[in-house]
């Protein structure tokens, strides 16, 4: 492993990105480390840094929905191993973090030696999941998450401001675009997707949010 090697870790709380960090060092000792809180921050890193080797991505970092953020990424980056580490730890959430394209899932609750366990698994070119029972089986929403897969960046960016409730004319200064272009991508998402209206768009969208009953969790 050389001193170039670009490891990141993506999570909102920064106690949890450096305990994940603290856990791997000892065994990975030539990684440089980069971080993000949210899913802008992610996408920056990711398109400024293109010897990124490893990515560990918590579900729910701020500005994902459920799983959209990893399948983007997959989509986008797929020459990049993602392992999701996240509190959520039921079977369903783990199979369908795999079936969107994860290369691991690392449970919170694991202790040190088991995520470096994981982490060489997936460096070695394997899936680890803490249950071998455990299967990507497909399942309803496995092609939502394939429209979702076919954004372009700039149009899955959009789909996450609809999503926010964020209207035309509000979305495109942030993007520094007219409201026009907004509308033309709008147009294409909506095709994309299979749905007519934004509406439609942000329902589809739902099929990939986490276990609604969970989300007491922090994951």
């Amino acid at each position: 492993m050389s001193q170039d090697t670009l490891w990141l870790v993506a999570d909102d709380h920064p106690l949890f990105r450096q305990a994940i960090m603290e856990s791997l060092k000892p065994a990975f000792t030539e990684v440089t480390w980069l971080e993000a809180e949210t899913s802008d921050q992610l996408e920056q890193q990711l398109q400024a840094n293109d010897e990124i080797e490893l990515l560990l991505l918590d579900l729910k970092i701020p500005g994902a929905h459920g799983f959209s953020t990893l399948i983007h990424v997959r989509s986008h980056f797929p020459e990049i191993p993602v392992v999701v580490v996240s509190a959520f730890e039921d079977r369903d959430t783990i199979q369908k973090a795999i079936q969107s394209g994860a290369s691991g899932f690392i449970p919170k609750s694991l202790p040190a030696t088991g995520m470096v366990e994981a982490v060489q698994h997936v460096l070695n070119g394997g899936v680890w999941v803490p249950d071998a029972d455990i299967t990507a089986a497909a399942d309803d929403s496995s092609e939502i998450a394939e429209r979702v897969a076919s954004l372009t960046p700039q149009q899955y960016r959009i789909l996450m401001m609809f999503a926010e409730g964020l209207l035309n004319k509000q979305i495109a200064p942030e993007l520094g675009v007219s409201e026009a272009t907004v509308k033309a991508h709008a147009t294409a998402i909506f095709k994309k997707l299979g749905v007519t209206n934004r509406t439609q768009a942000v329902i589809a969208l739902g099929q990939l949010e986490l276990d609604k009953d969970q989300t007491h969790f922090e994951g």
